[in-house]
């Protein structure tokens, strides 16, 4: 893509990155995708606002030579430290060896650290301000969202927030910048849900925090480092993440998330038998096969979802490994206040609904239910499991 005017003297200037298989080392995006969108304020002084990872250095130089040479830069804006914001920055400094940085107090140490800069620059305080000509620049700190020395900028004259990781998500941008001209802006929600269970649900109270801060400012445009620019309907982006924040200390939405794993296929019939229960209900209900799906994708629908059915194995006395796995890194991101029901299989002894018990009993997940069955089910379990499946379902469908 080429670079796009925003508002007059406002452009974007970011990148694709259609080559990374793993977001912050960890998370797929080999399909997806994901942008670094970076912005380009022109006026009696240029700045650039966020930049992108190393990976694509000669790409976002071209972006910003197709509006000002790269020399021509004043300032740079540092929103967020974490190197797919920063990675361009040792080279910058080079091509614009004057331009200052502006960042936060706590992203001053940060800097020096990751890459050893010092001079030039500009710590910015908690709602500062820096006027550049025609435009204003005022600065809102945002700390844990999601980093410890994160803040915004917003632009007073256009009102335009570049919210950095907030209001962000995974996705390429597929040749459209901005809500009104995407034909598939389900596509960029259900991306945003998942980066928001993936690298922000931990710290849902600053995110909280942060909402309630910037909530008297005019915002006509929310331009975030990933993702698609809002501009027709900027607040759907705030409240999403203010709903999926709020699901960190209160329940969420009447779904159920199933997760099972299967060994040789004992597990896997009573899924299926307990599936057909929960389906006649009528509620919404996600599956995975954990040792087939990734964790990233998971994360997800259990954050959405106030139902969680268990369906693993005993593995040597204890649970089945992928899912532990999947269930440490539920507790990991403090996905809390779940009502659950657990089932499985085992052979010559149980073990793994006591292990399932142990791991979510600090996530305080009620668990209304479990079923065992030793070796293969019969007829008899297998109606009995349909039966358990859409009573679960009805407890979760009867909540207020």
């Amino acid at each position: 893509m080429r670079s796009v005017q925003i508002k007059p003297g406002i452009y974007w200037v970011g990148v694709n990155d259609r080559f990374t298989q793993f977001f912050e080392g960890l998370w797929p995006i080999g399909e997806e995708g994901v942008s670094y969108n970076s912005y380009l304020l022109v006026d009696e002084k240029n700045v650039l606002i966020d930049l992108a990872k190393s990976i694509k250095t000669d790409e976002f130089f071209e972006q910003i030579e197709q509006i000002i040479p790269v020399s021509k830069i004043d300032y740079v804006v540092i929103n967020h430290m974490e190197p797919d914001h920063t990675g361009i920055l040792t080279v910058l400094k080079k091509i614009a060896p004057h331009a200052t940085i502006l960042i936060s107090e706590k992203g001053v140490k940060m800097l020096k650290a990751f890459y050893h800069i010092d001079e030039n620059v500009k710590p910015v305080k908690d709602l500062e301000e820096l006027r550049i000509g025609e435009k204003l620049l005022k600065f809102y700190y945002t700390p844990f969202v999601h980093w410890p020395e994160t803040m915004m900028t917003y632009e007073v004259t256009h009102k335009v927030l570049f919210s950095c990781d907030g209001f962000g998500g995974y996705g390429a941008l597929r040749g459209v910048l901005f809500d009104d001209e995407c034909k598939d802006k389900d596509f960029y929600i259900k991306e945003m849900l998942r980066y928001y269970a993936n690298i922000v649900a931990t710290f849902s109270t600053p995110v909280l925090k942060a909402i309630e801060k910037l909530s008297s400012l005019p915002v006509q445009i929310i331009a975030p480092s990933h993702g698609l620019i809002w501009r027709e309907n900027p607040g759907i982006v705030v409240d999403l993440y203010k709903k999926w924040a709020q699901y960190a200390s209160s329940p969420a939405e009447k779904g159920v998330t199933l997760l099972y794993g299967s060994m040789y296929g004992n597990t896997e019939r009573i899924m299926s038998s307990l599936l057909n229960g929960i389906s006649k209900s009528g509620i919404a209900v996600d599956v995975f096969n954990v040792t087939q799906t990734h964790v990233s994708y998971i994360l997800a629908s259990l954050w959405k979802n106030r139902g969680v059915v268990i369906g693993a194995p005993t593995y040597e006395g204890s649970l089945f490994p992928p899912m532990a796995d999947v269930l440490h890194m539920a507790s990991v991101k403090h996905v809390q206040f779940k009502t659950a029901a657990i089932f499985g299989s085992y052979g010559w002894s149980g073990g793994a609904s006591k292990r399932i018990r142990e791991i979510i009993e600090p996530l305080k997940w009620q668990i209304v239910g479990v079923f065992d069955i030793n070796g293969s089910p019969t007829n008899e379990d297998l109606q009995k499991i349909e039966e358990f499946g859409y009573d679960f379902a009805r407890k979760i469908m009867e909540q207020p």
